[in-house]
């Protein structure tokens, strides 16, 4: 990735080969379909969505994998379904070359929303 101050998610996006965008984009599409009202920003240098002033989740791309970037506790409380996954405290790694499992992403994201926002139905 370039050294150039990001400012957007498309600016994030385009620095990527053609077939990363797309993959790119659609996680994107799915966390706005998930979670409503969400303002796309960029923080530490990553397509960043924010809820009510407070980071929702973050990802990124890297030449391997995309990271998904949800806070600790969603990766807790989906263990089990994220058994497949290299994980760690904040982040998730789904390979590239795999089609992201986008039914867990949306109920992450959905997750996170009830968190940020307590009395969302879930």
């Amino acid at each position: 990735m370039e050294n150039k101050k990001l400012t957007t998610i498309d600016d994030y996006i385009a620095l990527f080969p053609v077939e990363v965008q797309e993959i790119l984009e659609s996680l994107r599409a799915a966390i706005l379909e998930t979670a409503p009202g969400t303002v796309e920003t960029i923080a530490y240098q990553m397509p960043t969505f924010r809820l009510k002033g407070k980071n929702l989740v973050h990802f990124a791309a890297y030449k391997q994998h995309i990271g998904f970037y949800p806070t600790p506790s969603p990766i807790e409380h989906f263990a089990d379904e994220l058994a497949a996954y290299k994980t760690s405290k904040g982040a998730i790694q789904f390979p590239i070359g795999q089609s992201l499992p986008f039914d867990l992403i949306r109920r992450i994201v959905a997750f996170r929303v009830t968190q940020v926002q307590p009395n969302t139905p879930k």
